[in-house]
Order: structure tokens, then sequence, then C-alpha cells
């Protein structure tokens, strides 16, 4: 995927505040102790298993904040498909930068690839349907902007950034408002005419009442396939339907096949296994 990257700006924040917790104290006492201040290596970082490569630009800083003079040539960037031993990038100099900020970068590295890599897998799975696989708020704290640029780069696209971004009206707003009439009218004359309100409904019922009331976008809940059919039939483009609740892999083509516009997944970031990538020592 060509996907924009971020700018220094928005990443050197979440890389020093992990680089500082890292250091703690007292800086790096095992390679301090044990790795001479003029030593110098070469290493590359490798993959260990198939997989789709993002937050490159994450590592790599770890590496130039701990020490400018270390050198990165980059073998294959973020969007780039790994084979096992496939070499990703280049890392040489000073050798006590590059350990003290193995771990930091190997973090970043093998967490945001996890995500573009689970992502890939379920764009995949759904290929020739309509429907795009998009992330959700379920994010780490700190690392939302990271984690929805993985996201990207795996071929998905993003929900809201945040709670400022657009009216989504749940199940707990619903009850409050005293029903989804009264939740959407605030809703509408609460915010500006540029913001989008989309609102969960778990029901055929529900969601003709959304259509009633002319909201932007219908998020169906825990609706399995052949009630997903009925309600995207319902709806017959009215507004943007977006289904979400426990989908997997192997669950999201029959789902796509509904005829959905999104299908919202909260594990891609929440829970998501890390790529297995290492820092590998050559000289």
């Amino acid at each position: 995927m060509n996907v924009p990257p971020l700018p220094s700006i928005m990443v050197e924040p979440a890389v020093r505040a992990a680089l500082l917790e890292d250091l703690g104290r007292a800086g790096d006492l095992t390679t301090d102790a044990i790795v001479p201040a003029g030593a110098r290596t070469r290493t590359v970082l490798r993959a260990r298993q198939p997989g789709v490569v993002a937050g490159l630009d994450f590592a790599l800083a770890a590496f130039r904040l701990i020490d400018p003079a270390i050198v990165v040539e980059v073998a294959r960037p973020d969007g780039a498909r790994l084979a096992p031993g496939d070499v990703i990038a280049t890392i040489a100099g000073p050798a006590r930068g590059i350990l003290t900020a193995e771990r930091t970068a190997l973090n970043f590295l093998g967490h945001l690839s996890g995500i573009a890599s689970a992502t890939r897998g379920v764009v995949d799975a759904i290929a020739g349907h309509k429907a795009q696989i998009v992330c959700t708020r379920k994010t780490l704290p700190g690392l939302r902007i990271a984690q929805k640029y993985a996201i990207r780069v795996g071929g998905g696209s993003n929900h809201r950034f945040g709670l400022d971004d657009a009216v989504l009206i749940k199940d707990n707003h619903v009850a409050i408002a005293g029903g989804v009439v009264e939740a959407v009218t605030r809703a509408r004359a609460g915010v500006g005419h540029m913001v989008k309100i989309e609102l969960e409904v778990d029901t055929l019922d529900q969601l003709r009442a959304a259509l009633d009331l002319r909201v932007d976008a219908v998020l169906l809940d825990n609706m399995g396939p052949a009630l997903l059919t009925e309600a995207v039939a319902m709806v017959a483009g009215r507004a943007i339907t977006e289904a979400s609740g426990g989908i997997t892999p192997a669950t999201a083509p029959a789902v796509a096949a509904s005829g959905v516009d999104l299908i919202s997944i909260g594990w891609l970031t929440h829970s998501v296994r890390v790529l297995d990538i290492g820092l590998d020592h050559e000289a």
C-alpha cells in the first residue's frame, strides 16, 4: 500500500516516551558496562515470519534518537510483504547506541507490523467484495496514531480517531436519552453541519427507525450474514452500512458478501499478535 509516512513530529513523541521508560534513571547498565565506547557494529532487521512491514519510521527513530551517528539503509519499506529471512533494513554505527535502542525499535516494529499483517489477511480474505476493513477506538493508550497508521499500511481504513471526529450513538446513549428519536435529535442539534451521525442498531425495527431519522451511517451490531443481507437491502443506499461484532478472517467473507460498506474489527489493534522480527548482528 502506498500510504504517506507520518510526519516526524507525530512519530518522535511516542518513541521518546518509550526510550525514556526503558532507560529509566541510569541508562543502559548492561551495554555501557560491556561494550567499549568506540565499538562499532553492523546489524540487520530481519523478518522471522511472513507478514507486512509497518512502523519502520518508529523503529528507526529509536536508533537515531539514541545516537544520530547510526546509519540506516532501508531494504523493504512500510507496506512491503515479507518472507522469513527477508532483510528489512541495515543498521550500522556505534554499537552502544544500536544495542540500547534495539528493544524499543523492535517493540514498535513488531507490534505495528503485526497489525498491518493481520489487516492485510482480512483484506485479502474479502477480496472481490466492496466492503472496506476499518479499525475502531479500541487502541492502546498513547499509540492510536501509530496503530491506525498500521491499519492503513495493511490495506484497511480508519474509523474515528477520537470522540471529536463524528457522532456514534450507541445503546447506552439511547438508553440515557430516552429513545432513538431523542438521541438523534439532540445529536443533530448539538453538532455542526459537517459532522456525520452514525447510529448503532441491533434489529431491523431499530434500523427502520434509523432510516426514518436519516442518519448518515448505521452500525449493524452482531448481526449474522443473513440478517445483514436483509439490512443492506432495507437501507438501499440511503446510509453507509457498517457490520461489527466478533468478526474474524474466517467469518469476514460471509459478512462482506452481505453487501455492507464497512466491516469494523477491534482486535486488529487491541489484541493482535506481534510479527516476529529480530535484530541480527553481522559484523
